[in-house]
């Protein structure tokens, strides 16, 4: 339908308005983020601190079984089982985001998930009393589940629901809420809190609150727009729900860029996993998902975690003390997402992508030579305390929060759940094989581990440098349009409609056939 001359005037003055951070969609971005990505964060860390007196439980209850001392190798295995199901189970998660997302839509996959969380919180909350350490096993691979569909959801569902100059700010709140959920575990699995003999299970329950939380409030809130409208095909409640969510009536400009995004993907059809993997027109943007997700995860942040005790008792603190320290380190990593949160709709995505690989890759370097070399040089071991916390800012600002953000905005409706499928796998994929292949690292490299990292860092910022464009302020088809050209296709426009992605030297016959085909 051509627009006629009033309405592009319309058009063009609302292009021109800002949109604002209105209490409905800041309660909405609160909610799902305390939800399901908080959870995230606060299973990553919550085993931790009391990891000691929860193999003491394993030990004691197979000795209560069996009358016999369990062995030494087999408690190993059984911790290692406990502490790697969870991003197995995260894979899990992630390989069932699209069926979910197209069937039940992004509100309702983030209401169903907080099964995956409530269930195993009072397995786990129970375990000790019932005097099974099967369950917590059990448990940690359905949370896992409940962390891949929240790591991918939420940014999703926010993504489709924000202005597009409000898009990164609210699409780093996930990341800040994972960091939060880090910061919490470590504050109360402090050795006086509840990181106790005593209290660990009820460490573990806790991650069942934020679940009732969201479950009771999320309901009150409006499904993405563009599931609505692009997938359900209702125009009236997509509209209503714009509405609430920008705080004024006149959403016509939006509205009439989803159907424009609608129009593009109508022989395109929804896209699968392989249909993805095979698809010309978004070939770079996949392989900047993955590239981005494998230097997220490969890039040595389990490694600063796993020294940061080492170096910091190095440095002469006191080893009970540590304990405070790594929650320290925890709040400056949540303080520097916060950051990132206010500066990534001014620096854009693209610039703070390129500072975080690059500090985290000199802070590599420079901190595998001051390790090797405290030992001899007094002062190394504050350069080492100053490489981790340079480390921690970088990963911060770029690493952490950005790649999710960057999935949202380089894919369309139709190919955007099974983006969020390839780039949550590879995610957790690369969690769960640095948690398999690490301390074999330190054991045969120990601090030189870290030179690998540096040149993971280094090799996504020249990726990042020659590939992935800045997306800030744009519109999703126009960011679809600026990768166009690598990906040597052509996204065809007729009286401002955008239609189907075609082959550069594909000629009109051909792309008649391809409709009749699609049609077919």
């Amino acid at each position: 339908m051509k627009l006629t001359k009033e309405k592009r005037e319309r058009s063009d003055t609302c292009r021109g308005r800002k949109g604002k951070m209105t209490l409905l969609l800041a309660g909405v971005t609160l909610v799902s983020t305390f939800g399901s990505s908080f959870q995230y964060g606060y299973n990553v860390s919550v085993i931790n601190a009391p990891a000691v007196f929860m193999q003491e439980f394993y030990n004691q209850t197979y000795f209560d079984r069996k009358g016999i001392p369990m062995e030494s190798s087999f408690q190993m295995l059984l911790w290692s089982l406990t502490v790697s199901m969870f991003p197995l189970g995260g894979f899990f998660g992630s390989l069932m985001v699209g069926p979910l997302v197209n069937q039940c839509g992004r509100k309702g996959t983030l209401l169903i998930n907080n099964i995956f969380s409530i269930v195993p919180a009072i397995l786990m909350g129970t375990s000790k009393v019932a005097k099974t350490f099967e369950v917590i096993i059990l448990s940690r691979i359905i949370v896992g589940i409940c962390a891949g569909l929240s790591s991918n959801v939420v940014p999703m569902y926010l993504g489709e629901m924000s202005p597009k100059n409000l898009r990164g700010a609210v699409g780093v709140m996930p990341q800040l809420f994972i960091t939060i959920g880090i910061l919490v575990a470590q504050i109360l699995g402090l050795t006086n809190i509840l990181g106790t003999r005593e209290g660990w299970p009820v460490l573990l329950g806790l991650t069942g609150i934020p679940a009732v939380v969201e479950l009771f409030l999320l309901p009150f809130f409006p499904e993405s727009p563009r599931y609505l409208l692009i997938q359900k095909g209702n125009e009236e409640q997509a509209r209503q729900a714009l509405k609430r969510l920008r705080g004024w009536d006149d959403v016509d400009d939006e509205i009439e860029e989803m159907r424009q995004e609608d129009q593009s993907e109508k022989l395109e059809g929804r896209l699968s996993v392989f249909n993805l993997c095979t698809f010309q027109a978004l070939r770079w943007q996949l392989i900047s998902i993955i590239v981005m997700m494998m230097g997220q995860q490969l890039s040595g942040v389990n490694a600063i975690f796993y020294y940061t005790d080492k170096i910091f008792e190095s440095a002469g603190v006191n080893k009970n003390d540590v304990q405070y320290v790594t929650v320290g380190i925890g709040a400056v990593n949540v303080f520097m997402t916060c950051v990132a949160v206010f500066i990534i709709e001014s620096l854009g995505r693209r610039l703070l992508l390129l500072a975080g690989f690059g500090i985290c890759c000199i802070s590599c370097a420079i901190l595998t030579m001051a390790l090797n070399l405290q030992a001899t040089v007094s002062w190394m071991q504050y350069l080492s305390i100053a490489c981790v916390i340079a480390y921690i800012i970088g990963h911060a600002i770029g690493a952490s929060p950005i790649p999710s953000v960057m999935i949202t905005e380089m894919f369309l409706q139709s190919s955007r759940p099974a983006a969020f499928m390839v780039g949550g796998s590879v995610h957790w994929l690369c969690n769960f094989t640095v948690g398999l292949v690490f301390l074999y690292m330190v054991k045969g490299l120990e601090a030189y581990c870290f030179l690998v990292f540096c040149a993971i860092c280094l090799v996504a910022v020249i990726y990042i440098f020659i590939i992935v464009p800045e997306t800030k302020g744009k519109t999703f088809m126009e960011i679809n349009q600026s990768m166009a050209k690598r990906n040597k296709v052509e996204i065809q426009m007729d009286k401002q409609k955008l239609n189907d992605f075609q082959p550069a030297s594909e000629t009109p016959k051909k792309k008649e056939e391809a409709h009749s085909a699609s049609v077919l």
